[in-house]
């Protein structure tokens, strides 16, 4: 019995874990049908609870495999996996055409996404995720903790909460309508924008610090 209940502490985090990737999976699935301002709004909803189900399952088979200290290979490896798929692609499709505002666009207006995040921004951030995975591979390697830092575990808190936030807000309360709306979700995206880059910062100087008691 003891065996049992032991095996099952070792797979349940892991399949949690796993099915953070259905979870996502069927979150861009549904995102599909939504299509800024008025186009598929239940779907719009039904990927909000998505999301944030998704997210969810992220805090829980950490919680669980520190609790009953099972943590694994497969789910350092998974785990981090499974995180950048989720928040990356929500950040792409957040900046993709479904939610663009077409008639600001034809009248010069400046805010040309209903989410306020644009291309560039996603370059951005994707070049973090690539610049800190990067780091840590080097960081390991030499036989030095790669493991997240505070910052890193702050951004993605961050992310997991202000992403939902802002699909709420644009599938529900039109920002091409209301400035006060379209205001906040600009304030929340420079947020965490600047707070995402913030938290790389750490693992940079973790890195020159290495390179400097190897000189």
């Amino acid at each position: 019995m003891d065996f049992v209940k032991q095996t099952l502490k070792r797979r349940i985090p892991n399949a949690i874990t796993l099915l953070r990737i259905l979870i996502a999976a069927a979150f861009f699935a549904v995102l599909g049908g939504y299509r800024f301002p008025d186009q598929g709004i239940l779907w719009g909803n039904i990927a909000i609870a998505l999301f944030v189900l998704a997210a969810t399952t992220d805090f829980i088979d950490g919680y669980l495999a520190r609790k009953w200290d099972v943590v694994s290979m497969f789910g350092r490896l998974m785990d981090p996996l499974c995180d950048k798929i989720l928040i990356l692609g929500a950040f792409i499709y957040f900046a993709g055409p479904r939610f663009s505002v077409e008639s600001w666009i034809e009248s010069g207006n400046l805010y040309t996404m209903a989410t306020g995040i644009y291309p560039w921004m996603v370059v951005v951030i994707i070049a973090r995720e690539l610049l800190v995975t990067s780091i840590r591979a080097v960081m390991e390697s030499r036989g030095y903790s790669g493991g997240a830092k505070w910052a890193g575990k702050f951004k993605m808190i961050l992310q997991s909460f202000t992403l939902p936030l802002i699909l709420l807000l644009v599938v529900n309360c039109n920002p091409a309508k209301h400035l006060s709306v379209l205001m906040t979700i600009n304030i929340l995206v420079w947020i965490m924008l600047i707070v995402t880059v913030w938290s790389g910062l750490p693992y940079v100087t973790g890195l020159v610090s290495m390179m400097r008691k190897q000189q």
